[in-house]
């Protein structure tokens, strides 16, 4: 069911209506609620389902929209801008999701999923983390067990994001129980076929809505479950561009949401003393500047991803050392810029924007940013940064 380009420009346009409308008419309104309760945001996963954004990534040829890194930044940057939570549970969803389509693809269990995605809308979480590992993706200590056609897996994972809301949870696990803690696959578990046991909270100081506390996972299924291929390529090609380029859009929408409270207080500022420019009008001039550069990083970035032709041989460039760096400083500029901007936007409101029962608060917003330069170390990445520089002999 191959589209025209025309025919596809007008369903991610109607894509990008509904993210419009779903930021407006009920991320925004709810958004307050969901950061006060730490809870998910069920209001705006409903929305975007009803509009058939899960389905956004998915190739045409399998019924979804076939939108590239540069549309899918576009629907995060603008659910964003109505509230960061639901924003990340959106871009969390497509990294997981594009694990599927982009490297699963050749099995007819993966398709025939896929086509049922499309038609249920499901919601793809990930359990990346372990206790034991610190932090690291790449390892893992619990292993996946397989026996006539099925297997059994038990992980106990220190954050599942969204887990508990989710309608299938992507696992990061040893191929099996010989295998080194980085020989890794990732196995697709359906939310009916799991246990989740809480481990610990989520009472966070931003990003409050996409209830990420720790789960201990029990789950068995057919084997079919477990995507072919190490996880190591998947990880490389297609979680860190997908998260670290669908990150930073999410985090521009909550600068820009900010910038705009700004921007139209200082325009009421304006019309108080009309003939006048208000003192907050060239800061507001200086923070736009800024708001622009990041936005270009990002854009830059996904069009670049975007450009990468779809073939094996091609896809090998994401796997390169310039490839990782590039992401790797995308990940650490936008995560600093999204809370320097959102500071310079309260310093502009002022005390309007400290107040929390204020139309021009912007506490949930600073809040919510802050989290970008810890979701995945920013010291941690700089760390590989650095090791790869020393070897590094093309500019970044």
């Amino acid at each position: 069911m191959n589209l025209s380009p025309e025919r596809t420009d007008k369903v991610f346009q109607s894509l990008l209506d509904a993210a419009r409308r779903i930021a407006t008419e009920v991320a925004a309104p709810n958004a307050a609620d969901v950061d006060a309760k730490a809870r998910f945001p069920k209001e705006s996963v409903a929305a975007m389902r009803e509009a058939k954004l899960f389905s956004a990534a998915v190739p045409r040829d399998f019924g979804g929209a076939g939108c590239g890194m540069f549309e899918l930044g576009q629907l995060c940057s603008t659910i964003a801008q109505g509230c960061g939570s639901s924003a990340m549970v959106l871009a969390m969803h497509f990294s997981q999701l594009a694990c599927i389509t982009r490297h699963a693809m050749g099995s007819a269990f993966f398709q025939s999923y896929i086509r049922d995605l499309v038609k249920h809308q499901y919601l793809l979480a990930s359990m990346t983390s372990e206790v034991g590992t610190f932090g690291d993706m790449r390892s893992s200590i619990c292993a996946v067990e397989r026996e006539a056609g099925r297997f059994t897996l038990v992980k106990d994972a220190t954050t599942g994001s969204y887990c508990a809301d989710a309608d299938a949870i992507l696992v990061t696990c040893r191929r099996d129980k010989d295998a080194a803690a980085s020989d890794q696959v990732l196995l697709l578990v359906k939310r009916e076929d799991c246990s989740l046991k809480q481990t610990t909270t989520w009472d966070t100081m931003g990003m409050r809505g996409t209830c990420s506390p720790g789960f201990k996972l029990e789950s068995s299924g057919p084997e079919e479950q477990i995507l072919p291929g190490p996880f190591a390529e998947s990880s490389a090609q297609t979680v860190v561009p997908y998260s670290h380029i669908l990150w930073s859009s999410l985090w521009w929408g909550i600068a820009a949401d900010a910038v705009a409270k700004a921007s139209n207080f200082v325009r009421g500022q304006a019309r108080q003393n009309p003939g006048t420019t208000p003192p907050t009008a060239t800061r507001l001039a200086e923070v736009s500047m800024q708001l622009q550069a990041m936005k270009q990083n990002w854009q830059s970035a996904a069009q670049a991803f975007d450009a990468i032709a779809p073939d094996p041989e091609s896809q090998e460039v994401l796997l390169s050392m310039g490839w990782a760096l590039r992401l790797n400083n995308l990940k650490v500029s936008c995560s600093e810029a999204a809370p320097q901007i959102v500071h310079r936007a309260l310093q502009i409101v002022g005390i309007l924007g400290y107040k929390n029962d204020s139309p021009f608060s912007l506490g949930r917003q600073y809040r919510d940013a802050l989290s970008g330069s810890l979701m995945i170390s920013n010291e941690r990445i700089n760390a590989k940064s650095a090791s790869m520089l020393l070897v590094f002999k093309d500019a970044p």
